[in-house]
């Protein structure tokens, strides 16, 4: 099972979570990757840990103040990106944008999802994973493999029926090791999850109950 930690721009301590990440990653058979603030990916990268952007930007080198350059992203130690977050919506056009400026430089890519409709047209982008999470539960620790269990299995048919290659990730309230077993019961290639690591107390405790299970 893939892990993917979202750091998002939460109060923690990248490098302390990213530390804890490779060692738990060193004693399990999960893999485990952490998406810091661009400012911090150098840092993050450091500990060895698998270190991805929370986002690259549809450009080149050019005229693009204020853009992700995955060139950028890639020269500070990243080797993957999230793309069209809830918290960062893109078009269809910048979502493929996106993803041909992430293939320059050889990323791993996920694209994130509301539901199975919104994740067969991601699939048919061509990214490796497709996260489906539906935006009410982001953030809330109720899972959406306990809500709404339908959503996840209806969304592993869709993008099956686009591209069987494309992994699907279960995303949304993910913070325990049952969540990320329920997860895999409903045919979920692995889970995303910010808030349950980057938000607790002890970063190393919450990631060894989640891959506990493994």
């Amino acid at each position: 099972m893939f892990v993917l930690v979202n750091l998002k721009a939460y109060p923690c301590d990248p490098v302390a979570v990213a530390a804890a990440a490779a060692d738990v990653h060193d004693d399990t058979d999960a893999e485990i990757a952490i998406a810091p603030q661009a400012a911090h990916l150098p840092a993050v990268a450091g500990t060895g840990v698998e270190t991805w952007a929370q986002h690259v930007s549809p450009v080149e080198h050019g005229s693009h103040t204020g853009s992700t350059l995955a060139e950028a992203a890639a020269d500070a130690g990243a080797t993957g990106t999230l793309l069209n977050h809830s918290e960062n919506r893109l078009t269809l056009a910048d979502i493929d944008g996106s993803l041909d400026a992430a293939q320059r430089v050889g990323f791993d890519t996920c694209v994130c999802a509301n539901n199975p409709d919104q994740t067969a047209a991601a699939a048919a982008l061509g990214p490796d994973g497709v996260a489906v999470e539906p935006p009410e539960l982001i953030g809330t620790g109720t899972p959406v493999s306990k809500a709404d269990p339908n959503i996840v299995s209806d969304a592993v048919e869709a993008a099956a029926a686009v591209d069987e290659s494309v992994d699907v990730y279960c995303g949304a309230g993910i913070s325990t090791g049952e969540d990320l077993v329920a997860a895999r019961e409903l045919g979920a290639d692995g889970v995303l999850l910010a808030s349950g690591v980057a938000k607790a107390d002890d970063p190393a405790a919450a990631l060894e109950d989640l891959v506990a299970p493994l």
